[in-house]
Order: structure tokens, then sequence, then C-alpha cells
């Protein structure tokens, strides 16, 4: 907040507390999560575009911390910290977040102010209820013509998960559906038959062939001697080249499954309308449970007093961070003649698993750049 007047910081703290005020009233307990957090979680299962803007730093022990760059996994830390995991649990929080700027709307220090809600016992309802809150603090903050997208990583998941497919490529092609491009590449070198063109790293891949990977990586970077300056682990290294050596003996992805991909991700127009779109891909006990999943939350949107007929969905719309796995919407408004995104949230249901919780732990949640708000309405 440096550099403003004391007039603009009073507008912004104002603008804040109307927004808490409606987060704070539906029950969500209002706290403050750390600052500094460790990294490793930040620059693993964020997106690119956050680990590569990210405040990192070491402490005197050699530990890699960060300024948080959003407050997600910072309040995901701290309900493991101070709470029962287990237990249903509902947080609300308005904090300063850190990113290295790319834009003149985002610069390196800003406010976040958003929701999550860990254990949910009745998820579809919960998704929608998130939804609503997040509408209605930025209607409170005096923000008008939104516009809401929506995606569905769920129906994806569910989509490749029914195909006949190595887990590695489904593994892979996750990860890059943020990536339209890195995306369209991969599923394009699935669907060709393996070649043995050198690259390269090949001489690494042909050592292991017939051993055992971990120990063969680390007979071949000691014969070289090679430093380990990577941030990755030996059997880390060696568990990407084992899967290398796999993809060259792999049968090309069948034309019919690309297609099917390809189909799925051209879908979109209003989230009611496309119910009849989804239900002409391919059945399968998983799909068919995501479709139901999608025609309920439909449903709950109603339930809320929202018209979801007004919601754009988009099935290749994804969100910049990676740990999201089910439900993702995002909500902009018109800004010197460019739509401006605004909010932001969606479903993350492995996050407090991989942060340490001994279970599965269903979550879901929002975040407003508040800062952003404050610069429409000004």
């Amino acid at each position: 907040m440096a550099g403003r007047s004391s007039a603009e910081r009073e507008a912004l703290a104002r603008q804040n507390a109307a927004i808490m005020a409606v987060f704070e009233r539906a029950g969500f307990d209002h706290i403050a999560p750390d600052i500094i957090q460790p990294a490793d979680i930040f620059l693993e299962r964020s997106g690119e575009d956050i680990r590569a803007r990210t405040f990192v730093f070491s402490d005197p022990d050699g530990n890699e911390l960060c300024l948080r760059p959003d407050l997600t996994v910072p309040a995901c830390r701290y309900h493991l910290s101070h709470g029962t995991p287990q237990a249903e649990a509902r947080y609300c929080y308005l904090g300063t977040a850190f990113r290295f700027p790319d834009e003149l709307l985002s610069p390196q220090e800003f406010n976040q102010a958003g929701i999550e809600w860990f254990g949910d016992s009745n998820p579809v309802e919960a998704e929608a209820r998130v939804m609503k809150l997040t509408i209605a603090a930025l209607e409170a903050a005096g923000l008008a013509r939104l516009k809401v997208t929506m995606g569905d990583l769920g129906l994806f998941n569910a989509l490749i998960g029914s195909m006949a497919m190595p887990e590695r490529w489904r593994r892979r092609l996750r990860h890059q559906f943020w990536r339209p491009a890195a995306f369209r590449s991969l599923l394009e070198r699935f669907a060709r038959p393996a070649t043995q063109k050198r690259t390269a790293i090949s001489a690494h891949v042909d050592a292991i062939a017939g051993q055992d990977s971990e120990a063969a990586v680390a007979a071949r970077l000691a014969a070289l001697n090679l430093p380990h300056v990577t941030d990755r682990s030996t059997g880390e290294i060696a568990a990407r080249l084992a899967e290398k050596l796999a993809d060259r003996s792999e049968a090309p992805l069948d034309p019919a499954m690309v297609k099917e991909i390809e189909s799925y991700l051209a879908i979109e127009g209003s989230v009611t309308d496309v119910a009849t779109q989804l239900a002409k891909l391919p059945s399968s006990p998983a799909l068919d449970g995501a479709r139901r999943w999608f025609e309920a939350r439909i449903e709950a949107l109603e339930d809320q007093g929202l018209n979801p007929r007004r919601f754009h969905f988009s099935a290749n719309f994804g969100r910049e961070l990676e740990y999201y796995t089910g439900l993702v919407f995002q909500v902009e408004v018109e800004a010197r003649n460019a739509p401006l995104v605004v909010a932001g949230g969606g479903r993350y249901n492995d996050l407090l698993q991989d942060l340490g919780a001994p279970t599965r732990i269903p979550a879901v949640g929002c975040a407003i750049h508040t800062e952003r708000v404050k610069a429409v309405l000004a």
C-alpha cells in the first residue's frame, strides 16, 4: 500500500471491510495466516506463473522460505496446525500477498481477501455457496455487471481416467492442462508412434535400460563426474528417465481418444446449455458421476439465488494454480475497455493431504484481488 494517500488508504480499508463483513456474517472465522511460508509447496504445486514470481530466500539453517504469493496454502497450513484436520472449518482472511509484478494492476504487494471451506459435508452446496459469497462480496464493494467463467477439472480428469493410456500420460496431461500450447503438443506426441530420434538425454535413457534406474543414475552421475545442481533428487531424475524409456515402446494413443479429448475441450457456452453437450460424451462410471455433479451444481446455484444461465462454461478453462481438482471459476469486470479478473477460486481436494493431513480432505474457496476492485471503482 506504499505510495497511496491517506484518503486512498481509507477508501481501500472501507471497501475491504465491506467484503469481509459478507464473509463474517456467513459464519467464516477471521484468521491471519503467517506471511513467511515454506517455499516447497508453492514451488511444487502452484502454477508456473506464481513459481516464477515468488519471493524465495533461505533462513540461517538453509531452509528455503518465501513470502506468501497467495493465501490459500497459508490458510491450509493454519488449519492443520490450529484446528482438527478432519473437522469441518470455514475461514476468511484479509492480508498481503507478495509476487514480482507483471502488469500495472499487479504490484509486488497486494491485498487478498478470501474464504476457505474445509471438510464440507455437502460438496455441491459448498461450491455454490462459495460462488454466491464471492459475488455478494464484490457487489458489497460496489461492483456490478460481473462476468463469471467456470470450468470443471473433475470432468476432464474423469474423461481421461476412463481412457486406456498409461497413468504417467494422464499425469502429464493434467499437469499441462493450464498451458494450451504445451497440452496440444503433448497430446499430439502421445498420438504419434514412438521414434528413436536421438536427443541430448538419449544416452542417459539408454544407460538405465534393464537396470535399477536409481542405481544406474547414481552410477552415471559418478562416472561422468556430474555435479548434482538440480532441485530434483536422484530418485526423481531416475523416475523421469524411466518414463522416457517406457515411452519408447508404448503404443500411440488411439485417434478416437484424441478426438474425444478435443471434442470435450471444445465445449463452451452457458452453464445450463452445455449440459446437453456433456451428455454426448462417452459413458463411464467416473464420467457419469462427474456429469451428475455438474448438473447438481446447477441446481445448487439456483438454490442460492444465482442464475447459472448467465455464467459461461469453458471446458478448457483452468486457473494458474495447479492444485485444483474440480470446479474452477473466475469473476471479471470491464476495465479500460478490457476484462479484468478480480476474483477466482475452486475446489482443491488434494492440497491438505499434500501438506500433511492424514487423509484426503475436501476443500473449496475463493480469493479477491482487492486492489483491482478498487482500481475498477476508481
